[in-house]
């Protein structure tokens, strides 16, 4: 009895498919946890071997993308001064820039904590340690000068009206008021964010602006730091003396370092735990 009720499980259970069929169920099957790795991983491999002056104009072009996130916010802030639901309102703004720079595949460096990270993590080595380190010197410092020449045509040169860059002023002050101590714990916070962008984004194919609307939405809501949007803020206030190059260079720094501990130090670390047995067969 037992015998025959295993063989018609074992009938249930080997069902012929089609080959439409088999790729209705591949289509719909959701990735695992090991092929999202192998995605990242594959990603960061081909970021690693990209010419330098192709990462440095990517990045440079990522700093003024980002910054329209500021902008924005600004024009959000300008047009709904009087409502009760300003801050709401206005905080949606900041998913702007992210969305652009993301799905533009642009080089942002708070993205390049984890992806570049995992191979890094899979075959520990001195020259994958210095190529990463070339890459995030390359990717950081000219998104900084992306964002600086955003702040610097928004307001030296008059390239946004006053009105908006009042706005873009208003919102950025609160950054301005934040303790070194303060910038890298919300750092910390919004660097996980972002990597965990980076790792949904090969899952969510037809769903990738909604889903960096709701996270970076998130990260603008809570008040939490992004070093790259953020020094788009600080070099607004501090082109029209609102705060010194020293406090500026300080939460920067405090925030950069926020960033990669919540992006590498804890998501990559993580997203890595969780496959290496398997990886590893």
């Amino acid at each position: 009895m037992s015998n025959k009720k295993s063989e018609a499980d074992d009938r249930r259970e080997d069902v012929a498919l089609s080959y439409t069929e088999e790729k209705d169920v591949r289509d719909n099957q959701g990735l695992n946890s090991v092929s999202l790795y192998a995605i990242v991983h594959r990603e960061g491999l081909e970021e690693l071997q990209r010419p330098m002056m192709s990462l440095w104009w990517s990045g440079v072009a990522a700093g003024i993308c980002i910054s329209l996130s500021i902008l924005a916010e600004g024009i959000l802030h300008h047009l709904f001064s009087h409502s009760p639901y300003q801050f709401v309102i206005e905080n949606l703004g900041y998913t702007v820039g992210f969305v652009l720079v993301i799905v533009g595949r642009l080089q942002l460096f708070t993205e390049n904590t984890l992806s570049v990270i995992l191979p890094l993590l899979s075959k520990p080595s001195l020259h994958m340690g210095v190529c990463i380190a070339r890459l995030w010197s390359i990717v950081f410092a000219a998104n900084m000068v992306g964002t600086f020449l955003a702040a610097f045509f928004s307001y030296s040169l008059q390239a946004v009206p006053p009105e908006l860059v009042e706005g873009m002023t208003a919102i950025s002050k609160h950054y301005a008021k934040l303790t070194p101590s303060d910038a890298f714990s919300y750092g910390i916070t919004s660097g996980f964010i972002i990597a965990a962008i980076v790792w949904m984004k090969p899952s969510v194919k037809h769903s990738q602006i909604l889903m960096i609307v709701i996270f970076t939405y998130l990260i603008a809501i809570g008040n939490f730091t992004h070093v790259i949007a953020g020094s788009t803020e600080l070099f607004l206030l501090a082109l029209q003396g609102n705060i010194s190059v020293a406090e500026t260079t300080a939460l920067i720094g405090a925030t950069l370092m926020g960033n990669i501990v919540g992006g590498t130090g804890l998501f990559a670390l993580l997203a890595y735990g969780q496959v290496a047995r398997e990886i590893e067969k």
